[in-house]
């Protein structure tokens, strides 16, 4: 399966990729072009909302064969009824309230011509990216920074963060054939998964560690 992955072709992977998109309706209605060079996928063109434009990159990293997505799509608005920057900041307040894995109270949210920027602090990493997937979804978003910072309360040392990924990794079916390298506030994932699920749940684990800020995931997909 391995082998087979390795040597699809570009127009395979781009007619996957355009399947896949036609397929998967969170990236409908789609106005997206598709490149492939070396395995490497651009996308272009545009789309009606930020949360279709993450469709659009899921849908790519989807695709057996793919090595990286580069994403050149454009957000464009449709009418919002009237719907201004205080409103947005206003739904994306609430959004982040009604997440109960979102510590609210410690986060700002800041509105400037539909791009919100988060700013504050949380103990987990996790509760970082969860932040930014609420409020990306909602109708109006053009774009998202996110400046969160996470702080733990008891930053562990490098070496039991690096300790305690590997057994949670080894406790997970799926996942017992990849690496974690701990440097900083980053970890790094290597080695291979069978699916796509097992690729996430790595990543889950990943951000679920005290302390990290980033995952560098390089995890090759051989189902």
């Amino acid at each position: 399966m391995g082998t087979a992955a390795a040597v699809r072709t570009d127009p395979q992977i781009q007619r996957d990729v355009l399947a896949e998109l036609d397929w998967d309706p969170q990236a409908q209605p789609s106005e997206i072009g598709v490149t492939v060079a070396d395995g490497v996928v651009t996308l272009t063109g545009r789309a009606d909302s930020y949360a279709r434009k993450w469709a659009a990159q899921r849908c790519a990293h989807r695709v057996r064969g793919v090595r990286a997505v580069a994403d050149d799509i454009e957000v464009r608005l449709p009418g919002l009824d009237g719907q201004d920057d205080g409103e947005l900041a206003l739904a994306a307040v609430r959004a982040l309230e009604w997440d109960s894995f979102v510590p609210s109270e410690r986060l700002d949210v800041t509105v400037s011509d539909g791009w919100l920027m988060l700013r504050g602090e949380v103990e987990f990493g996790y509760q970082r990216r969860t932040a930014e997937q609420e409020v990306r979804r909602l109708r109006g978003v053009r774009g998202v920074t996110n400046l969160v910072d996470v702080v733990p309360s008891a930053p562990p040392s490098v070496e039991q963060t690096a300790r305690d990924l590997r057994r949670a990794l080894l406790r997970r079916a799926g996942t017992e054939a990849i690496t974690a390298e701990v440097a900083g506030d980053t970890v790094v994932l290597r080695g291979t998964v069978r699916s796509w699920g097992d690729r996430d749940e790595a990543e889950r684990v990943a951000w679920s560690a005290p302390g990290v800020r980033a995952v560098d995931d390089r995890l090759v997909v051989t189902g």
